[in-house]
């Protein structure tokens, strides 16, 4: 652990790729079951902001609003559309999620990344932003 030097910040570094994607598989090896064995094929991705295909096809131009995106077709609808071409993928997005937990503060960084990679299961599972929406404020 870096310890913090009375000058300040100086030595501390930003997260790794690689440090948010152990922390996001942590997380997803925390979930209860049966989720976790329900979003066992999902592969986690972890990136530093969406690429600009995937912002123009969202709609943003701020990379800095999209945190995390779930690409797949849902588990509620894989038996009509037969097996899936391509694995279910999560992206989560690092500077993004760490601009986010930079403004809100009170929850650590762990938790927020947790938080962002639960919502994108919840896309897996086929729930709307909304669906999540109701399920977090229960």
């Amino acid at each position: 652990m870096t310890q913090i030097t009375p000058s300040g910040w100086t030595d501390l570094t930003a997260p790794s790729l690689d440090d948010f994607a152990a922390v996001a598989r942590a997380a997803f090896d925390a979930l209860p079951e049966p989720f976790r064995s329900l979003s066992g094929e999902v592969v986690i991705r972890v990136d530093d902001f969406a690429d600009e295909a995937t912002l123009a096809e969202m709609g943003m131009e701020d990379p800095f609003e999209l945190t995390g995106l779930y690409h797949g077709v849902d588990i509620g609808r894989r038996d009509s559309l037969g097996p899936a071409a391509e694995p279910s993928r999560i992206f989560l997005y690092r500077r993004p999620i760490l601009d986010e937990w930079c403004e809100h503060g009170g929850i650590t960084l762990s938790e927020l990344i947790a938080h962002v990679l639960i919502h994108e299961i919840g896309h897996h599972f086929g729930l709307t932003d909304d669906d999540i929406d109701r399920v977090e404020a229960d």
